[in-house]
């Protein structure tokens, strides 16, 4: 059986993982703007390199930490063990969060370095509103909702596609963008471009995006049951799947705190 790794390797799986993301995220919106002045051109582009980069950090760091790279699905990896399956203690969940965000602040200054422009400049992009913070909430329900829900019906191996066509399509569909990650909310606030979000600004979506957790974890126990599984009987002694990525905010599926390969499953997050 493979050894989990230890804190300190996943903590830097979140931290290179979540600061990939927001170079991703960022790059190709600066990227964009270079090549179009069309907005809906500059949008299409900055959502489907999202979504690949998305699917690909996934892929690469969910055998190592489970690549929450979103402090919401770290919160609710820790309190699925709160409430008796597996996921994150109150110490790794701290750890992940400080790692996130701190990863999302420098992969954003990293971005700006790359397009030779100046690091640490914050954005100027007000995004208030009520209709805004709605969108924020959906969004983010809907993102925990899918892991959890594919997670609880046995179809973990999807996640970092279905995660990543989720987030394409939210970019879209909700008022706010989906940004629905509280620490790529911060990271996006160091860059003054279309992809940025003003400080002031910052109160009100992280807010939204807490709200939005608690509300897919609650869907989430009303569509498939709150008990192992999600209502389901596990197999005594099966095996587990190799090479899955599940969230650990679904651990009633089974074992899936997100942070061994050996589990059946790994975290994710947009």
């Amino acid at each position: 059986m493979t050894a989990q790794p230890s804190l300190s390797r996943r903590a830097a799986a979140e931290l290179v993982g979540t600061a990939g993301l927001l170079v991703v995220v960022i790059g190709s919106g600066l990227k964009a703007a270079e090549i179009s002045r069309d907005t809906g051109v500059a949008l299409i582009a900055n959502s489907f390199a999202s979504a690949i980069g998305l699917g690909l950090i996934i892929t690469l760091f969910g055998p190592l930490s489970g690549a929450h790279l979103n402090p919401v699905v770290t919160l609710t990896s820790w309190w699925s063990r709160r409430t008796g399956g597996e996921g994150l203690g109150g110490r790794e969940a701290l750890v992940y969060a400080a790692a996130q965000i701190a990863g999302a602040i420098g992969g954003a200054l990293l971005a700006e370095v790359m397009f030779g422009r100046t690091p640490g400049t914050f954005a100027t992009q007000v995004r208030d509103g009520g209709h805004l913070l709605i969108g924020e909430v959906v969004a983010t329900a809907g993102l925990v909702l899918l892991i959890q829900g594919l997670g609880r019906i046995g179809r973990p191996r999807l996640i970092p596609a279905a995660v990543a066509a989720y987030i394409a399509a939210a970019i879209w569909f909700t008022s706010s963008g989906s940004f629905a990650n509280p620490a790529g909310t911060v990271g996006r606030s160091f860059s003054d471009s279309f992809t940025g979000i003003a400080p002031e600004s910052l109160p009100g979506f992280v807010g939204a995006q807490l709200v939005g957790g608690i509300l897919g974890l609650a869907l989430a126990a009303l569509l498939y049951g709150t008990g192992p599984g999600g209502g389901r009987t596990a197999k005594p002694g099966a095996p587990a799947p190799v090479g899955t990525t599940a969230p650990t905010a679904l651990p009633e599926t089974g074992p899936a705190d997100g942070a061994s390969p050996e589990k059946a499953a790994y975290e994710t997050i947009g």
